[in-house]
This record gives structure tokens, C-alpha cells and sequence, in this order.
């Protein structure tokens, strides 16, 4: 059986964190379960789902503003999977962990004893919760800055591995391998001109090896240029 503990008091966070809130029952609602609302329900204190909705808007835009000026040459599907990398379950879990959120977070008896303190999807959800709260309490920037120093390196050091160059990968697989002269070519347009598709070939020694689509030739090229690697 689960012990029953108690939460560490969110004044120890913020001093750890360097961060105040102007408004302290923003904090307490964002480490608040459903759980232990039901269970305290005279106190009239909030959970954190709605906040947790509201974070994990405010997570994807910070996130995704990030990505936009830090990798300038990044084709959109590129940038969708940095995002998807960094927002995650798994790694919102691991970076809460990181921060000890999840010994500050207020659970009902019931799902203290059952191990809810250690469920991923309330250590993820809880971190959401903390980010909507601090942009309610201050703002875009404060979220913003909250993430640089937590976050966004993570993306530099874990995520940079899926920021990955297609063309020069199959580039330098080509040259190693002996395979000949590497050329790409945009075999097709379509769509209309405010939604074009394009679809590159990409040919080693005159021989297509691979095709792929984008919403720009230098997408379709990248795009190409993985499925001729999946291939090998």
C-alpha cells in the first residue's frame, strides 16, 4: 500500500524557482488534483484541469515560437515533429520530475494510495497547469522565459537529433558508398497557387531513388531525400 504524504508547500517552489505569483491561488489550483477538490470541497478550492487546457495552448505557441527562430531553414513538417518531441508526455514527465513538481502536487486520499504521485499523465498534466497559471498570473513573457531556462535546452541537446538534414545525410551516404552523382528534380506541381503542392525526385547515377511531397521545393527535396534513405 501507498503511504499517504503530504505536499511540500508551494512557497519552497517558488523560492526554488526564483518565481512569485502575484496571485498564490493560481499556484495552489495549478497543483491541484480533481481528488482532492471532491474531497475538500468546503475549502472551495480549484483543480487544475482547466488550467492544464489552458497550458498546454500556451506550452505549443511558446514552443513553437522557439522553433520558428531557432531553426530558420526548418520545413513545416520538420517543425511539427521538434514540437510534438518537445511537448510530449514523456518529456513534460521527465522535466517535471526534474523540477520535483510532482512532491508538490495536493491528491485525494484515494489517489495518493493508488500511486497517482508517480502517474505520468498526472506529472505531465500538472506542469501544463503550472504553465497556464503563470501566464494568467504574468503573462506571455514570464512563461516564455519559465521555459528557456527549463525546456528549451532539452531541445538543443535531445531535440537537435530530430532537426536531422535529409539531403546532406543521404549526401554523405551516397559519397561513402561509391553510388555515383546525386541530382534532385521537381517532377510535379500541384494545387492551387495559394496551396501548392510540390513532389521532388531525387536520382543517384540517373536512377530515381526516392520521391517526396512538400508545400515547398526544398520540403519536397528533404522529403525525398529520407524516403530514398529509408530505402537503403
Amino acid at each position: 500500500m501507498v503511504p499517504i504524504v503530504s505536499a511540500l508547500p508551494l512557497s519552497r517552489l517558488c523560492r526554488e524557482l526564483q518565481i512569485g505569483f502575484a496571485d498564490t491561488a493560481l499556484l495552489r489550483a495549478a497543483f491541484t488534483h480533481s481528488s482532492y477538490k471532491n474531497e475538500h470541497r468546503r475549502n472551495g478550492r480549484e483543480d487544475n484541469e482547466r488550467l492544464e487546457f489552458l497550458g498546454d495552448a500556451v506550452l505549443e505557441l511558446c514552443v513553437s515560437h522557439y522553433l520558428y527562430g531557432r531553426f530558420k531553414d526548418a520545413p513545416e513538417g520538420e517543425l511539427t515533429r521538434l514540437r510534438a518531441a518537445a511537448v510530449c508526455e514523456p518529456s513534460l514527465v521527465a522535466l517535471a520530475r526534474e523540477l520535483k513538481f510532482h512532491l508538490y502536487l495536493r491528491l485525494g486520499k484515494g489517489e495518493e494510495s493508488s500511486g497517482g504521485r508517480e502517474r505520468a499523465s498526472l506529472i505531465a498534466d500538472v506542469f501544463e497547469a503550472f504553465v497556464g497559471a503563470l501566464f494568467l498570473d504574468q503573462g506571455f513573457a514570464a512563461a516564455d522565459t519559465f521555459l528557456a531556462v527549463h525546456l528549451y535546452p532539452r531541445i538543443e541537446d535531445d531535440g537537435m537529433s530530430l532537426h536531422k538534414d535529409y539531403k546532406t545525410m543521404l549526401q554523405e551516404h551516397i559519397q561513402k558508398s561509391g553510388l555515383g552523382p546525386l541530382s534532385y528534380d521537381i517532377v510535379t506541381e500541384r494545387g492551387p497557387a495559394h496551396d501548392r503542392e510540390f513532389v521532388a525526385a531525387v536520382c543517384v547515377a540517373g536512377q530515381v531513388r526516392g520521391e517526396g511531397a512538400g508545400r515547398s521545393k526544398k520540403e519536397a527535396e528533404q522529403n525525398a531525400a529520407r524516403n530514398a534513405l529509408a530505402l537503403d
